[in-house]
């Protein structure tokens, strides 16, 4: 990649025809409902039409799948192909993205953009079958759109003829690096050909991505629709101060009194979305979930069911923030938030498309104050706190500043002296310590022996006894209990520290020491009712 030459601001009021799109493109586009192009379709559209490489950001619902389905139909339809010896139609144009639900969505675009030209397309991905595809492909398609690993495993077997590709398109390229593809992105390069038009599409210009496009790209302009990290002006962005334990309630009741007849809910883990969506069902609701081990036909239904009204509630996982479209989608809730803030951008980007507004729930729980903080951050909007009767927390309010813990996840005490510290811990509730690493004294046999007697002989040996289960004899007990007081000589006995100084006890050392006076009095008198 040797430049990229941003491109001069293009009048927004423009329609499709302006543009330079053929009749039946236009036709097509009109039919889905869309009259005025987007930025990035105004921007991108007449670049791909010159044939010059892309660098584009774009945020998710900015109609950037449009912005280059359109123009590369076109050029496929206008440039004639060059054909394959053996007259078979291997693609001319290869779109690779990092979900199936996206090449789904991505392929179905292709088709209803393309309902007007004579185009063959398909899309090939995994979690089904592959023989189904090996069909297609032996038919002979222009467009293919694919996920990278089972794109590879057609190539491995032979089944796909990548040699005359003419347009690569990269979509959702700062996914791909985040999921793990760069190794497979980089196979799939060394298996096009040199010569090809090339377009990378991502929601960030990270330098991983400037990396990538500078070995990808070749002279391209760069056009960017949206500031990095930038949430859809047409969003309402809300969050939720409850419990975690009470989020469930707290979603059934927004859904049932609110009336919400399509909401997506995004869940961390894929157990918890299988968790949330059978206590929602139970709670009435319609709901189902979609993740990674999900199969692809359930995946499909449930999404269809979702997109069509039958579902009510469809609750994901991360894997499907960059790979669902639902038009008009009025909800999107954050059961958990994100561990990664930008996720929480491309999660939110599934409503407020194509001009629609909508909603952005957060349901905050007072462990995940610091994710919405730096949620904030990112964002650079502060997020409207709402409180719902019966579920706000009286401790904590949203948002507020937990205090520092330590690595046990203990808070710790702000403002209290050492001396306060270690009297707020009650003697007799010391921490116990192994024999021999006790401030730095050893106990010797006669400690030892006073242990034994004190907590009823060792083992299960009653009091008097010794390890042995034989009595003890009383002198040897009294002698005992004489011990600690004698052992002068060993080391540590004078309260020596590692260099050989000597250090003054502290109160909790003081607390110990007469704790441990009163316990060998008491053996003491013991020894002599013994004795006598």
């Amino acid at each position: 990649m040797r430049c990229c030459r941003p491109t001069q601001e293009i009048i927004i009021d423009s329609s499709f025809a302006d543009l330079g799109l053929l009749a039946e493109l236009v036709a097509a586009v009109q039919a889905k409902g869309y009259t005025q192009p987007t930025p990035i379709q105004q921007k991108a559209i007449p670049v791909v039409l010159e044939g010059r490489d892309l660098l584009a950001a774009a945020q998710t619902g900015t109609g950037k799948t449009a912005g280059f389905v359109l123009p590369l139909l076109q050029r496929l339809k206008t440039v004639k192909s060059k054909g394959s010896p053996d007259g078979r139609r291997p693609p001319r144009c290869l779109i690779l993205t990092p979900t199936r639900e996206l090449a789904a969505q991505v392929e179905e675009s292709v088709r209803a953009y393309g309902a007007n030209l004579t185009m063959q397309s398909t899309v090939i991905f995994g979690g089904v079958g592959i023989q189904p595809q090996v069909d297609a492909l032996r038919r002979g398609v222009e467009v293919l759109v694919a996920t990278p690993g089972r794109l590879l495993d057609h190539v491995q077997q032979k089944t796909v003829d990548l040699s005359r590709v003419e347009i690569f398109v990269l979509d959702e390229a700062d996914r791909m690096l985040d999921m793990g593809f760069i190794r497979d992105i980089r196979r799939v390069m060394g298996l096009l050909p040199r010569q090809r038009q090339n377009l990378l599409f991502s929601a960030t210009f990270a330098p991983e991505i400037r990396e990538l496009a500078h070995d990808l790209l070749h002279d391209p302009v760069s056009v960017e629709v949206a500031p990095r990290n930038a949430a859809s002006e047409l969003v309402t962005q809300v969050a939720y101060s409850v419990d975690s334990s009470r989020k469930r309630e707290l979603l059934a009741k927004l859904v049932t009194e609110g009336k919400w007849q399509q909401v997506l809910v995004f869940t961390r883990t894929k157990h918890g979305a299988n968790r949330l969506a059978e206590q929602l069902e139970r709670d009435g609701i319609s709901t189902d979930a979609i993740h990674g081990n999900k199969s692809q036909s359930h995946r499909t239904r449930t999404l269809a069911d979702f997109k069509n009204g039958e579902l009510r509630v469809l609750v994901a996982t991360d894997i499907a923030a960059r790979g669902l479209d639902i038009s008009e989608l009025p909800h999107v809730v954050n059961y958990d938030l994100p561990h990664v803030a930008e996720d929480y951008v491309h999660r939110i980007g599934r409503t407020g498309r194509a001009g629609s507004e909508g909603e952005a729930i957060s349901l905050v729980s007072p462990e995940e104050n610091k994710l919405l903080t730096a949620i904030e951050r990112l964002i650079k909007l502060s997020i409207e706190r709402r409180v719902e009767p019966d579920f706000d927390l009286p401790t904590r309010a949203i948002g507020d500043r937990e205090e520092p813990s330590n690595a046990r996840g203990m808070r710790t005490d702000r403002g209290r002296s050492s001396g306060d510290k270690q009297q707020s811990r009650p003697a007799n509730t010391a921490r116990q310590r192994p024999p021999g690493s006790d401030g730095g004294q050893r106990r010797g046999n006669g400690q030892g022996a006073v242990r034994r007697a004190r907590d009823g002989g060792a083992g299960r040996g009653s009091a008097g006894q010794a390890r042995d289960g034989q009595p003890l004899d009383a002198s040897r007990a009294a002698a005992a209990a004489r011990g600690p007081a004698s052992t002068s000589t060993s080391p540590g006995a004078n309260h020596r520290g590692q260099h050989g100084h000597a250090s003054q006890p502290t109160r909790k050392t003081r607390t110990q020491q007469a704790s441990k006076r009163g316990t060998l009095a008491s053996l003491l008198a013991g020894a002599r009712r013994l004795i006598g």
